[in-house]
């Protein structure tokens, strides 16, 4: 996203001439769209715009008022981030009861990275909330005694912190498509697994079950079909005979702690882009997806198909 642009979020019910509505309260106020992006889904209605706010006849604080005052007479909800609200891109992380990925969020989030911040966390359990407390960092428990979260109220903390990016630290819930539609293309999860394989509950089991010798694990975007979005990392390691789950498990945590913060700091720095499902670099952009070159040249280059006569001919 251009960090020189103003961003402005509009979700609600979905009727007519709500764009119409909008567009043109912001071409009085001289307010020049350069990107608008609009979906439907469901009945619920989302438009993403924006605007160079640089020659507007308008302050700041006027054109909030505006804003909120026409969705709230549309019955919709409007986010509006200015360029100087974006000084540090905002990240809210999910969690469940696992410690680890959220450990390793917080230490790149907030101790090591002056650009980027950890700006709430948010569990549908309490035990994580002296980690986050040992890192000043906001905590919310949505969760009921079972641990069902209330969306809603996670709704609004993600509204309140003005979040940028989602990052589900072993969230141990599906979120609703009410939540995904919302954030869509701002949400990472990580999976234990090498997704598409073993998607769903329990990844390491199905991994031993199926006799791999090989597991992995995947930081991918959420989408409304589970552990199916675009794969932004991945990590790989081997598969012990005689494993057990518990086994995988103490293997995998680390590299899914290190597969969500490479996946996280990629889709900050603005190198992803997604097309037909999967991710691709920017032309400019100096990262790497995939296997690191060193670990790629170990792969045996020969043989390759030829024809028969060509082989025969160096034989």
């Amino acid at each position: 996203m251009n960090q020189e642009l103003t961003e402005i979020t509009v979700i609600g019910d979905d009727d007519t001439g709500l764009i119409a509505r909008v567009t043109s309260m912001l071409f009085e106020r001289d307010v020049n769209i350069e990107d608008l992006d609009q979906a439907v889904r469901q009945g619920l209605f989302r438009m993403t715009m924006r605007v160079d706010t640089t020659g507007m006849s308008c302050t700041e604080a006027e054109l909030r008022d505006a804003l909120d005052a026409l969705c709230d007479d549309l019955g919709m909800d409007v986010q509006v981030r200015f360029p100087a609200d974006r000084e540090a891109k905002r990240i809210a992380v999910l969690a469940t009861k696992e410690s680890h990925c959220l450990a390793a969020m917080l230490e790149a989030f907030v101790d090591d990275d002056p650009e980027a911040e950890v700006a709430v966390v948010v569990a549908n359990h309490d035990d994580l909330a002296p980690l986050a407390a040992a890192h000043d960092v906001p905590f919310y428990d949505i969760g009921d005694a079972g641990g069902v979260p209330d969306e809603e109220w996670l709704l609004d903390i993600l509204a309140e912190y003005e979040v940028d990016l989602v990052a589900l630290a072993r969230y141990m819930r599906i979120l609703s498509p009410n939540v995904v539609f919302r954030y869509e293309s701002r949400i990472i999860n990580v999976h234990p697994s090498l997704l598409p394989s073993f998607a769903g509950a329990e990844a390491y089991r199905q991994a031993i079950e199926k006799g791999v010798r090989i597991a992995g694990v995947t930081a991918h975007y959420v989408t409304t079909d589970l552990d199916q979005g675009p794969i932004i990392a991945q990590r790989v390691f081997d598969v012990p005979d005689d494993a057990t789950p518990e086994e995988l498990e103490e293997r995998g945590q680390p590299l899914e702690a290190e597969a969500l913060v490479e996946a996280v700091r990629l889709h900050l720095a603005g190198d992803l882009v997604v097309g037909r499902g999967r991710t691709h670099l920017r032309e400019d952009s100096d990262a790497e997806l995939g296997l690191p070159e060193e670990i790629a040249e170990l792969n045996p280059d020969e043989p390759v198909d030829r024809p028969v006569a060509e082989v025969v001919e160096e034989e």
